[in-house]
């Protein structure tokens, strides 16, 4: 691995005893873009600026390249600056009196002037802003600010790069758009990238592999399909996508083990565990809701709860005959007034359970 973290901790000083980070470990192989999502406070950039040599290490060891910058019990510490990393910050940071060029260029000034700019010329044409040199930042927009920031940190070429939140102060459509083109941007030069970020779709649009945080650790490291379709752990389940969790019971079937749910029998059961792995069989099952699917045929029916438009589809919040509630996302001609029942049925490919927790004495 390029990038390799083991067991990383991070406390500081005056703060309760719960560490910022605890016991994370991770890789990125060269070429990789990794991605940390998580609630606030989850430890996400903490452990950002453990990498760039922001934060000491109370444990762990930190390797880039081969090269050990951080080790804890050994009481190495490698200086940020010597660590050849480029940061990408959401404040995009530019120098306001300078030109576009002149920012790319603020990293490189001890190369001769013809590297430097041809270097430049061919970042701000990589980031499509080649016309834009010798304009002022103030004169760009916020995307165009934001791809100059990125070609400035790239200008040095750092043998990582890291990115904290950069487009959290970006409109939703363009956040998602410039995601998108930051990947590109980062796999045509080869760069080794870890980014931070809150949001579910920017993470999805640039990640090979993402990283749950949650409370300091690091709940699953993994590429996207296997985070939303085979979460390791609840939090997981319940901070990616949308979904909820039924109760169920894992049961012997004619041909094998079957889920007995609220809506109905399941058997896709390859990846579950045995009825054993439970108290009687008894869990909670995840139902996406892309799960759920709308079918005025089907016997079981539901009561519109909520509804959100989506475009496409509407998101419906769903209530059971027998109280549990579901989502669905069901394309948006059907359009259901809240209160109406309607049919649904279960259409789930990946069965994932997990051991059943206390139920609400009653309903939200």
């Amino acid at each position: 691995m390029f990038l390799e973290l083991s067991q990383i901790t991070v406390r500081y000083p005056g703060a309760a005893a719960r560490a910022a980070v605890e016991g994370v470990s991770l890789g990125l192989a060269a070429g990789q873009l990794g991605v940390l999502i998580g609630p606030s406070g989850c430890g996400k950039t903490s452990l950002l600026r453990a990498v760039a040599g922001l934060e000491p290490l109370a444990g762990g060891r930190i390797a880039i390249g081969g090269e050990t910058v951080a080790d804890a019990a050994a009481g190495v510490h490698v200086a940020p600056e010597a660590r050849r990393i480029g940061m990408v910050f959401q404040d995009y940071a530019l120098f306001p009196h300078l030109s576009v060029a002149d920012n790319v260029a603020f990293g490189i000034r001890h190369l001769p002037r013809t590297e430097q700019r041809e270097r430049v010329q061919r970042l701000l044409d990589l980031v499509g802003l080649g016309h834009a040199a010798q304009r002022a930042p103030h004169q760009l927009s916020g995307g165009q600010q934001q791809r100059i920031a990125l070609a400035r940190a790239l200008a040095p070429q750092p043998r990582l790069l890291l990115l904290d939140e950069p487009f959290s102060s970006l409109d939703v459509d363009l956040r998602e758009r410039l995601a998108h083109d930051v990947r590109a941007i980062l796999k045509t030069t080869g760069t080794t990238a870890l980014f931070v970020t809150h949001d579910q779709l920017e993470a999805f649009a640039v990640g090979d592999v993402i990283g749950v945080m949650h409370r300091g650790r690091l709940e699953q490291w993994d590429d996207a399909y296997a985070l939303y379709h085979r979460p390791a752990t609840r939090f997981v389940a319940d901070f990616i996508g949308h979904g909820v969790f039924a109760p169920a019971r894992i049961v012997e079937c004619e041909h094998g083990h079957c889920v007995m749910t609220p809506l109905g029998e399941l058997h896709d059961m390859q990846e579950c565990p045995l009825p054993s792995a439970y108290p009687g069989g008894e869990c909670d099952v995840l139902l996406r809701a892309d799960d759920v699917v709308h079918d005025d045929a089907s016997p079981v029916k539901a009561r519109i709860e909520r509804k959100a438009f989506r475009g496409a589809e509407f998101l419906y919040t769903l209530r059971l005959e027998s109280g549990e509630r579901v989502m669905a996302h069901v394309p948006s001609h059907h359009d259901h007034q809240v209160g109406e029942w309607i049919g649904i049925r279960i259409e789930a490919d990946h069965v994932v359970t997990f051991a059943r927790e206390p139920r609400p004495s009653s309903a939200a």
